[in-house]
């Protein structure tokens, strides 16, 4: 399990560099729902990088209320950002996924 992980938060930092947020997502889902199933400690972590992810997507499509969805959904993000630390499994690439997210959100944050 350690090793699909590592594999998919790989992936997911590439595509939230390029912007790719809605195939990030999908790219950690399947991660996520494997992870659940054995109750793998950084099961909620993941969960929070998935939202993150979405979040940003709402923003990129510019729907209704798509700044409140983003919100909401980033507060996900935020609730289990702090579980990443350096006693988890995989925490370089943890760190670098929650970097990925907080780059960019900080960019949408600065650039409004």
């Amino acid at each position: 399990m350690d090793r699909e992980i590592a594999n998919g938060l790989e992936e997911f930092i590439s595509l939230i560099e390029r912007g790719d947020f809605f195939e990030a997502h999908e790219i950690l889902e399947a991660v996520w729902h494997k992870s659940r199933a054995v109750n793998h400690p950084e099961r909620l972590l993941i969960k929070g990088l998935i939202n993150g992810a979405i979040a940003f997507e709402h923003i990129k499509r510019g729907r209704k209320n798509s700044l409140k969805c983003s919100q909401i959904t980033m507060g996900s993000y935020m609730r289990y950002r702090d579980m990443c630390n350096p006693s988890i499994r995989n925490f370089k690439l943890f760190r670098e996924a929650c970097s990925a997210i907080d780059n960019h959100r900080y960019k949408k944050i600065i650039n409004k």
